[in-house]
């Protein structure tokens, strides 16, 4: 038998000049028309596309789509002119870490290092009246609770009238990558504080922390109080004294620590200079930037190493910067 090979159905054609064709492409978008197969598959062949113009009948079945139905509209875009400036002063200001917080302190955890009733924590309260004070162990443990997002702030002594710079604290300002972001100043008024019923004729000794002891030597002579006992904490004295009962033993503290613990003030003011301040220093984990539409005071603050024989160096440079 003689194999034929089968036949292409019979398509309509479409006689169209080169010209007329060119005409009807250019007076009008290229429009895609969808192709009608026939039941017998051909893989040598292309597939046929027919092009026509829009709205024009369909022929044999092949249709033609209008894109412009397809083609979605632009949307009208209204005129926004940029905002001007004739001032610099009204261009908006960045936001800062002090715009979300209150400046009493509302929401903020701060540490200080002591017992609940040490100085550090007035100062923490002069700084921040509405805060959450957190109290530390030590000072490095501040350090690491600002560092670590336990708390937000830190309020630290820096440096007393009397006692001289707190070395230790400048030792950890270089250690940790913290900023100061303020300081405060407090009054530091001693008190000679014992349990209930003990007068200053029964003590044989006190207890406190031995910068306390030490401002107030000549004033604990005079009472007759030979004896020293330092501690780490003026607020952890009057703690142990407290839950011991100690009878013959006063502590050096605040008039806060004698109420927190229940003690009685024998005396006022016993520090043996009156004028006795000391500066703490307020610790963040980034800079806060002052606003401008309210007054602030700067005072610079530098913390540096120092090699041997670099001083002289270090005081020219300084110098001038001055």
């Amino acid at each position: 038998a003689s194999m034929t090979a089968p036949r292409l159905p019979f398509l309509a054609a479409r006689t169209c000049s080169a010209a007329a064709a060119f005409s009807s492409l250019s007076s009008s978008p290229l429009q895609c028309c969808p192709v009608k197969r026939t039941s017998a598959t051909n893989t040598n062949s292309a597939p046929l596309l027919s092009a026509s113009r829009p709205g024009a009948p369909a022929a044999d079945g092949v249709g033609s789509a209008d894109l412009n139905r397809l083609r979605a509209s632009a949307m009208p875009v209204a005129d926004s002119p940029l905002p001007t400036y004739t001032d610099p002063h009204e261009l908006p200001r960045p936001l800062t870490g002090a715009d979300l917080m209150e400046s009493g302190g509302e929401g903020l955890k701060v540490a200080y290092q002591g017992f609940p009733g040490a100085y550090s924590e007035s100062a923490a309260k002069k700084a921040y009246p509405h805060c959450q004070t957190v109290p530390c162990e030590h000072f490095d443990t501040a350090f690491q609770a600002v560092e670590n997002c336990t708390v937000d702030r830190a309020v630290l002594p820096l440096e007393n009238t009397l006692g001289g710079s707190i070395h230790r604290n400048y030792d950890l300002l270089l250690r940790h990558e913290l900023h100061i972001v303020g300081d405060v100043r407090l009054a530091v008024r001693h008190c000679l504080l014992a349990n209930r019923g003990v007068k200053i004729g029964d003590l044989r000794s006190v207890m406190s922390h031995p910068q306390a002891l030490a401002q107030c030597e000549h004033t604990l002579t005079e009472l007759g109080i030979e004896q020293r006992q330092a501690v780490d904490d003026t607020a952890g004295a009057a703690k142990l004294v407290t839950e011991q009962m100690l009878q013959d033993t006063g502590a050096v503290a605040s008039s806060l620590a004698a109420e927190l613990y229940g003690l009685d003030i024998l005396a006022e003011n016993i520090q043996d200079e009156k004028e006795n301040v000391t500066r703490f220093m307020m610790l963040a984990r980034e800079p806060i930037v002052p606003q401008v539409d309210k007054p602030f005071k700067f005072r610079p603050a530098l913390c540096f190493h120092l090699k041997i024989g670099n001083l002289h160096n270090s005081s020219r440079h300084l110098q001038f910067l001055h």
